[in-house]
């Protein structure tokens, strides 16, 4: 697995994640040659991406609210991470809880880790994909308006 590039651009996340000093470690996490981008390698893509976070004091699959039994991936101080790997119809499920935890006031910018679109036809069919997400984000600027970084990995 490699870092293919970074979307920046969703009202200035990549700013917020370099003033915190977060960014390159944030992309290097998705410099992993032993990870293998294969078919139904989303196993190893989630278990080498939580060791890199809890390395580093990140707190895993934090609820966003006890009765709901929702989570995202990761949350440290006022960032948090989300890492899609899964079916499509998952992607905007995830923007959706990136931007309550941000209009809650309990986070200031998120992250947002998907294969690019082609890594994405190697591990499955319908699997979500960097391209689709920005699009949606430029789509819907003024609906999420969390600052969101997009890491594409291949």
């Amino acid at each position: 697995m490699k870092l293919a590039y970074t979307y920046d651009d969703h009202h200035s996340a990549g700013a917020e994640w370099e003033r915190r000093e977060l960014k390159e470690w944030l992309t290097d996490v998705f410099e992993a040659p032993a990870v293998k981008i294969e078919p139904r390698c989303t196993p190893q893509i989630r278990k080498h991406v939580e060791t890199e976070f809890l390395n580093e004091g990140w707190a895993l699959n934090v609820n966003l609210d006890q009765a709901h039994g929702l989570s995202v991936f990761a949350m440290q101080d006022d960032l948090a991470f989300q890492l899609q790997t899964g079916n499509m119809s998952r992607a905007p499920y995830d923007l959706l809880k990136l931007q309550y935890l941000f209009q809650s006031e309990r986070i200031e910018a998120a992250a947002l880790a998907l294969p690019t679109k082609e890594a994405a036809k190697v591990i499955g069919d319908n699997i979500a994909n960097a391209e689709r997400v920005i699009k949606e984000l430029e789509l819907f600027d003024r609906v999420i308006t969390v600052p969101i970084l997009v890491v594409a990995f291949e």
